[in-house]
């Protein structure tokens, strides 16, 4: 039994069920129109034209999330320093 599992580790074998590939969404219909003219415009279905914008969106998605949680770190160490700096401002105006 245990190799059997470690070959599967190794060769990352997948095994899948007959529709656990596929998702479902609801989209507004002004977004169906826009994929439905892209498809037609470059004669894509509107499957291509979705996976297409999900391959592409996934990288950019992930770039926008690291960017907004580095800036929010970079923000709280901001207001950290700024806080030091009013303390000992207003520890300095009362030892005077």
């Amino acid at each position: 039994m245990e190799n059997s599992s470690t070959k599967l580790e190794v060769g990352k074998k997948i095994t899948t069920c007959k529709g656990e590939h596929c998702i479902n969404i609801f989209i507004s219909y002004e977004l169906k129109e826009k994929i439905s003219q892209l498809a037609k415009r470059y004669d894509r279905t509107m499957a291509d034209v979705v996976r297409t914008l999900i391959k592409i969106g996934i990288p950019i998605l992930e770039s926008l999330t690291e960017a907004e949680e580095k800036m929010l770190v970079d923000y709280i160490q901001v207001l950290r320093r700024w806080r030091k700096v009013r303390e000992l401002k207003s520890n300095e105006e009362t030892l005077t």
